[in-house]
């Protein structure tokens, strides 16, 4: 079974604890992590509302108002020390060490004395433990989720008044897609952002799937500009599993052409899954060319950096766009007294297209005295036989 999150409200500790036991996730299994936390007794309980006409659910976390401030030593002992399963162990504190290292980031201070303040509060461990037992109850294959609204303008915090993003929420989502959102307040609280960080697989639009359950959750506002809700949609995966990647471009037209082949290999090197260049007539009829590198979120920083290191470009296009790729092995065969590599692209557990690597191809054709073309030839030959395609 594979989720999806759509988070065009945002994202926090309630929205996603509320779609999880509104898509089925019995509360009793959230609830029983939190009461297996060694803290004051914090009580679960859960309603049906309504957000500009959509149903859902609303979590409520019932917990003693607390100042103590924890730091990420002091969760990160409570965590250690509480009766949970070791998955959901493990799943919180990955989200609370997410929150340490960012706030660190943020303040410029060590994590490990980072001061939670309210993430540190029992509701925002209620809400990590909470959801993160909740996601395991699911067993899920793969979460994916939409693109991020966090909201603007400012938000009042124990350390005085803050931007809309709060920093941390930016340092947390590092990498994923997001945006203002409809809603001029804060979105997404740390505390989801976090839970983001940790668990989504991928962020896309609706993969292809067959539905089974929506689940939606429902936050504690209700905004006029958008319902404040999160849903989850869950189901069984159906057919190829479109990616969100970015396409980062530039015209150029005054790099020594000697240049490219070594732009190409470090914008490679830096995580492109793919560079190219396209020849194009510019004002005046000046000829140059347009570079374009493909790369997945995570690495579009390090590309960008590359393309302004290695190139003249002073400006670059970011494209979001969607990726369907089929699964892909590889192996090899015998041929001419040697081995050559092999590319099989797979659909339906069947190959689909097979290919040959060609810098095998070439080094066999030194070896042998032969004419590459030659032992192309008989290498494709001898992977189709191995590998037919249907």
């Amino acid at each position: 079974m594979i989720g999806w999150l759509d988070l065009a409200a945002g994202a926090s500790g309630d929205l996603l604890l509320g779609a999880l036991v509104d898509a089925g996730v019995p509360l009793d299994v959230p609830a029983a992590a939190v009461a297996a936390l060694p803290v004051e007794r914090i009580e679960l309980t859960s309603e049906l509302v309504s957000r500009h006409g959509l149903g859902a659910t609303r979590v409520h976390v019932h917990a003693p108002v607390t100042t103590e401030h924890r730091t990420w030593d002091d969760v990160r002992a409570l965590l250690a020390g509480a009766a949970l399963a070791p998955a959901v162990r493990d799943g919180a504190l990955a989200v609370f060490e997410r929150l340490a290292l960012a706030e660190g980031r943020v303040h410029r201070v060590a994590p490990e004395t980072v001061h939670f303040h309210e993430v540190g509060a029992l509701d925002a461990l209620a809400d990590v433990v909470g959801v993160v037992a909740a996601l395991e109850h699911l067993r899920l294959d793969r979460l994916t989720a939409s693109p991020v609204a966090l909201g603007s303008g400012s938000a009042r915090s124990a350390h005085g008044v803050v931007p809309v993003p709060a920093p941390a929420v930016l340092e947390l989502l590092a990498g994923a897609p997001v945006h203002a959102g409809p809603v001029p307040a804060e979105a997404c609280t740390p505390t989801g952002a976090a839970l983001l960080a940790a668990r989504v697989d991928e962020w896309t639009t609706l993969p292809p799937m067959r539905v089974q359950r929506v689940g939606v959750g429902a936050g504690a506002r209700d905004p006029v500009e958008a319902p404040n809700v999160v849903r989850l949609v869950l189901g069984e995966p159906a057919g190829p599993t479109p990616a969100t990647t970015v396409v980062l471009e530039a015209n150029v037209d005054d790099l020594d052409p000697r240049l490219w082949p070594g732009v190409l290999d470090t914008l490679h090197a830096a995580g492109a899954s793919d560079a190219w260049l396209t020849p194009i007539l510019m004002k005046k009829g000046r000829p140059a060319h347009t570079l374009s590198a493909l790369c997945p979120p995570e690495r579009v920083a390090a590309v960008q950096a590359a393309v302004f290191a290695t190139t003249s470009t002073i400006g670059l296009r970011v494209v979001p766009v969607g990726k369907v790729a089929l699964e892909r092995t590889t192996g090899s065969v015998e041929v001419l007294g040697g081995r050559v590599g092999v590319k099989l692209a797979v659909a339906g557990g069947r190959p689909v297209n097979v290919s040959v690597e060609f810098e095998d191809v070439a080094a066999l054709a030194r070896e042998r005295g032969l004419p590459v073309k030659e032992v192309l030839r008989a290498a494709t030959a001898a992977a189709e036989a191995a590998h037919p395609v249907t």
